[in-house]
Order: C-alpha cells, then sequence, then structure tokens
C-alpha cells in the first residue's frame, strides 16, 4: 500500500509563501507523475501543479509563476513552493501520485493551507 504524507500547511497573510511536502513511501520513479490538487470550500478539486517521472512540470494558470513543484528523488519527497499567496490559495491540498503500470492515483489526506487578507 502506498502512502503519501503531506505537510507543511497552515496560516499565512496574504503575500507570503509556504512549501508544502509530500513523502512518499516508495520511489517516486514508480508513479508516472505526482502532483498537488487543491480543494477550496464548496469547489471541485482542481490541479494545482505535476511533476512527470521524466522531471516535466505544468502548473495551473492560476498559479504559474509563483508556485513550483520539485522534488527530491532520494528523500522520495515532491515539494510545492507557494509565494505571493493570496486569500483565493486558501483550500485544502493534496498530493496525488500515478501508479505507472494501472494509472491507479493515490492521494494524501490532505494539509490545510489558509491565507488571511
Amino acid at each position: 500500500q502506498v502512502q503519501l504524507v503531506e505537510s507543511g500547511g497552515g496560516l499565512v497573510q496574504a503575500g507570503g509563501s509556504l512549501r508544502l511536502s509530500c513523502a512518499a513511501s516508495r520511489s517516486i520513479f514508480s508513479f508516472n507523475g505526482m502532483g498537488w490538487y487543491r480543494q477550496a470550500p464548496g469547489k471541485q478539486r482542481e490541479l494545482v501543479a505535476a511533476i512527470t517521472s521524466g522531471g516535466s512540470t505544468n502548473y495551473a494558470d492560476s498559479v504559474k509563476d509563483r508556485f513550483t513543484i520539485s522534488r527530491d528523488i532520494v528523500k522520495k519527497t515532491v515539494y510545492l513552493q507557494m509565494s505571493s499567496l493570496n486569500p483565493e490559495d486558501t483550500a485544502v491540498y493534496y498530493c496525488n501520485a500515478g501508479e505507472r503500470l494501472t494509472g491507479y492515483a493515490y492521494w494524501g489526506q490532505g494539509t490545510q493551507v489558509t491565507v488571511s487578507s
């Protein structure tokens, strides 16, 4: 059973920064990609940023130039560096990983990010 453990959420003022971490229980190369999603109250879960096994990244338009996804292969961890945060970024952030062979999606438990104005 794959485990994804997120950390780093919290309360921050508008304009501030946070870094989220997602630690996987096995090599991140066993996934075809990993990503961060978020879900705000009353809204659908949306993709924020993703990184493929080859290292390619993509971002939602709303976070481009503010968020950066990266990874540490040795630590089996994916990060989301968030800067210039605004209240619209308030949501529960979830880590996601796609099983390479089957495409099955694993999810972390989520971490709350709250941005105050």
